[in-house]
């Protein structure tokens, strides 16, 4: 997977050398031919996945206030990881296996890109301009989120709740199997190919259905004791973080004008008397 990682983000750099920087209209982008709007496209998802990676340093208080509920929430459910490790692996005996089978698949690399690739290959080969701008949206936060858990798996090396430890077992740079439980890598790829795909819908139920899908995967892996609540918890977090950033990122600088601007969730953050908390809206 690593490889596989390196290579797409060689070919973007590689194909942003010799794209063009502006953005193009929709007229200007039909007259292109297939390899010109893959220059394009690639510039685009580089574009994105640089912009993803930068947002931290342009962060401001609403966002660092976000930043803290996800802390704060995560922290608390690190309290009780490992009891809610406990009840679902309880229930491995009893989940249907063809859930199971499903969230391993679908969390994997290769259906992610399988299915990121198919998108975008359909879009470039149509000249569907919204076809394309989804499949470098998935492109581009595949592989950013790839990234970001492989060098998180290595330096966190937190121990795997089938390992037999607990919660506070950590091995940095280990390199073992067992010590790669932070971030959860198939929730990450799962969760953010079906937040990206859910961007381009409008109807709330249509959204939610493709969100259990993708929690799908989250799911099964603490059930098969593989992670931890809050390793996937902060891995829908990055997710989350990341596809909305390059969808901002292509939205700004209207990339794809001639698609209409898609919503994901809205996170609110909400004081009362005697409470407080985060509340998304889609």
């Amino acid at each position: 997977m690593k490889n596989y990682i390196l290579l797409i983000v060689c070919c973007f750099v590689t194909i942003t050398t010799y794209s063009q920087k502006r953005s193009l209209t929709s007229q200007e982008q039909d007259s292109l031919n297939i390899w010109q709007l893959a220059k394009y496209d690639g510039a685009s998802a580089l574009g994105g996945l640089l912009h993803a990676y930068s947002r931290p340093a342009h962060w401001d208080g609403e966002d660092w206030a976000t930043f803290g509920f996800v802390a704060g929430g995560t922290a608390l459910l690190y309290f009780v990881d490992d009891e809610t490790s406990e009840f679902f692996r309880n229930q491995e005996d009893s989940s249907p296996t063809i859930l199971k089978e499903f969230g391993e698949r679908f969390g994997s690399p290769q259906v992610t890109y399988g299915i990121t690739g198919s998108v975008y290959l359909f879009g470039l080969f149509t000249k569907n301009e919204p076809v394309r701008e989804t499949g470098v949206l998935l492109i581009s936060s595949a592989t950013a989120v790839g990234l970001i858990q492989t060098v998180l798996k290595t330096t966190v090396g937190r121990s795997r709740p089938q390992n037999g430890g607990d919660k506070f077992d950590f091995k940095p740079f280990s390199g073992e199997a067992g010590f790669r439980s932070f971030p959860s890598g198939h929730t990450i790829l799962s969760f953010t190919t079906a937040y990206a795909i859910a961007k381009q819908f409008d109807n709330p139920w249509v959204k939610a259905g493709i969100y259990t899908v993708g929690m799908i995967s989250p799911i099964s892996r603490i059930v098969n004791g593989a992670h931890w609540l809050t390793d996937v918890a902060l891995s829908i977090a990055i997710s989350i973080a990341t596809v909305d950033a390059i969808d901002n990122y292509l939205n700004a600088k209207k990339r794809y004008p001639g698609d209409k601007y898609k919503k994901g969730i809205t996170w609110n953050i909400n004081f009362g008397i005697g409470s407080m908390g985060i509340v998304g809206r889609f």
